[in-house]
């Protein structure tokens, strides 16, 4: 019994995608190299993986052959700087939306969503990441508080040398108001006098 048919869709799994990029690219590759020879055909040949990086073969001149389709079909030339422009950006978008797919999934995989596609290899790899990230995160976290207590006893040891300075000022000005209310009374012009009781009734003194 034949085979039966297979379904041709998207592999989601980036590393199986890749893998299976690989060995159909080169058989791709191969395919084009021996038509051109079996048919002596002008081809031209561009492939970009989901990476953005690109693979090409081109039987002849690739540039000479793009041009030449081009002619054939009607489309600018390109020294057309606005229909470059255009298509520079349409492949900056491209990249971009590709780029954005591929940091979606692994932040998905990260947050332990959508990983029942991924093998053992895969599972691993994301394991090693985690506790990476982890490590890093616990490191990070000990540099802050070490920081935060140092700014602590920092802060402990300036509010310290203040207060040490605000007593020694309070020492000073107590020090200076005892000599200042001593040296009153040393200097008093008019002592306060005593009479004797015998005195008092003679001289009316009231006092």
């Amino acid at each position: 019994m034949g085979r039966g048919k297979v379904e041709v869709k998207r592999i989601e799994n980036p590393t199986n995608r890749q893998i299976t990029f690989s060995k159909r690219k080169n058989g791709f590759l191969k395919k084009a190299f021996e038509l051109s020879i079996l048919c002596d055909a002008e081809i031209a040949l561009l492939l970009f993986s989901s990476s953005g990086k690109p693979y090409h073969f081109a039987s002849l001149d690739m540039d000479r052959t793009i041009a030449k389709y081009r002619s054939e079909i009607g489309q600018p030339h390109s020294n057309d700087q606005r229909y470059r422009t255009m298509e520079f950006w349409r492949s900056e978008i491209e990249e971009l939306n590709k780029t954005i797919d591929t940091t979606e999934a692994k932040l998905k995989h990260l947050a332990g969503e959508d990983i029942s596609m991924l093998c053992i290899k895969d599972l691993k790899q994301l394991e090693r990441q985690l506790k990476i990230g982890v490590e890093r995160v616990r490191s990070k976290k000990q540099r802050v508080i070490a920081e935060h207590v140092n700014l602590l006893k920092t802060r402990h040891r300036v509010l310290q040398e203040e207060n040490a300075r605000l007593h020694k000022q309070v020492i000073k000005l107590d020090d200076a108001n005892v000599c200042s209310a001593t040296l009153g009374t040393e200097l008093d012009p008019f002592p306060a006098f005593n009479f004797p009781e015998s005195l008092r009734n003679v001289v009316g003194y009231d006092g």
